[in-house]
């Protein structure tokens, strides 16, 4: 099993905070990787917030190949950015690990919102392609106010080795995996998070459905849908689907991955809608057993679980501060301080959804097909 470490934040948290959680969680992972997303950045990117940032790693030749396309493309680089590198036994550095923020083409400045997420997709998807073949050039996400980081190792060794203990990375939103190789040789691409315009999801457990999954989705044609190099992408891609493309609210998410019966739909009073969502997107049912922690691009953070063979996790916190954890000894060391009486275990009919800016957790029941709290926010 891998292990799954977040904090959602009104404030500014370290990194390193969240890796020393999954670090209580040790014996989940066995240092095939750690990918890191950082969402919401601070410090010396604050004042940086509109522009796209580029996150890779690259050999010499592959920062020649990715500053010459991104001039055709007419991107102009407005900032720089590297983690400061410590040599680490465990850890084989690589030559340039980077995060570039840059200026939109003149011709797309004009465009919606939705149309430069969309360009700035298919230009990390045409740079993957370019380096993919030798390694010179790996991309994880190209999206503005988000930071990625990947390499193998121990987390704890590869954050030291990214000199994350020092806090000069800060972000509001910080998930974080500590991977556990089980059906893929090691590749960066294959360590969690996953990323695509804007939503990231990371996975406790074993899709055995991923073929009959992976297949649908790419029978989209939908660019960014490739890939798929661990089991686990497609969590990513059917809360995109079904988010963004199809225009469903977050909590369908879980009738989507994981339908109730048909008896148990019945009782809803959306039963309509779930017949033909259990229908016309049957192939997108998981096999667990699988715990999945995602993230909006507005900032909704979320828990929902497999609903058959359920892997360990916990939500709690306080308002302005929530972890999400795959044990609950992460979630001791990261939030000591909080009432442990008030943390969720979800389970198969839970969802538990984090607000933006950590406001408050909406406890979603998917078998009432309502929120179990008063406050229900549309998501």
């Amino acid at each position: 099993m891998c292990r799954l470490a977040a904090v959602t934040s009104k404030e500014y948290e370290n990194p390193y905070s969240v890796v020393c959680a999954l670090e209580t969680m040790k014996e989940g992972h066995d240092g095939s990787g750690m990918g890191l997303l950082l969402k919401f950045l601070g410090g010396e990117f604050e004042e940086l917030k509109q522009y796209p940032a580029l996150s890779g790693i690259a050999s010499k030749n592959g920062v020649e190949m990715l500053d010459e396309y991104m001039a055709k493309q007419g991107f102009k680089l407005v900032h720089a950015w590297s983690p400061k590198i410590r040599k680490v036994k465990g850890v084989q550095e690589r030559d340039y690990y980077f995060t570039r923020f840059y200026d939109y083409p003149n011709w797309l400045k004009d465009a919606s919102h939705d149309e430069k997420i969309h360009y700035l997709m298919r230009t990390r998807v045409e740079l993957r392609k370019l380096g993919q073949k030798d390694e010179s050039l790996i991309v994880f996400s190209f999206y503005p106010d988000v930071i990625m980081l990947k390499e193998v190792g121990d987390p704890l060794e590869v954050a030291e080795f990214f000199s994350l203990d020092e806090g000069y990375l800060k972000a509001k939103i910080i998930l974080a995996q500590g991977r556990q190789n089980t059906n893929y040789s090691i590749n960066l691409y294959a360590c969690h998070p996953f990323f695509i315009e804007g939503y990231s999801t990371m996975t406790n457990g074993e899709n055995t459905a991923f073929v009959p999954i992976r297949e649908f989705l790419m029978s989209r044609n939908y660019p960014g849908y490739i890939g798929y190099d661990s089991d686990s992408e497609v969590f990513t891609h059917i809360l995109h689907y079904m988010h963004k493309i199809l225009g469903y609210p977050l909590y369908y998410y879980k009738d989507v991955i994981t339908p109730l019966k048909p008896e148990e739909a019945d009782k809803r009073d959306d039963a309509q809608a779930l017949h033909l969502m259990r229908y016309s997107l049957r192939r997108l049912c998981i096999d667990g057993p699988n715990c999945v922690i995602g993230v909006l691009p507005d900032g909704y953070t979320f828990m929902v679980q497999d609903s058959k063979k359920l892997r360990p996790g916990v939500v709690g916190g306080y308002p302005g501060r929530y972890g999400l954890m795959s044990e609950v000894c992460g979630l001791d060391r990261l939030i000591p301080d909080r009432d442990r009486s008030k943390d969720y275990y979800p389970m198969r009919y839970d969802m538990i959804i984090v607000l933006p800016n950590a406001e408050g957790i909406l406890h979603w029941d998917q078998k009432r097909g309502s929120f179990i709290e008063e406050r229900a926010a549309v998501v």
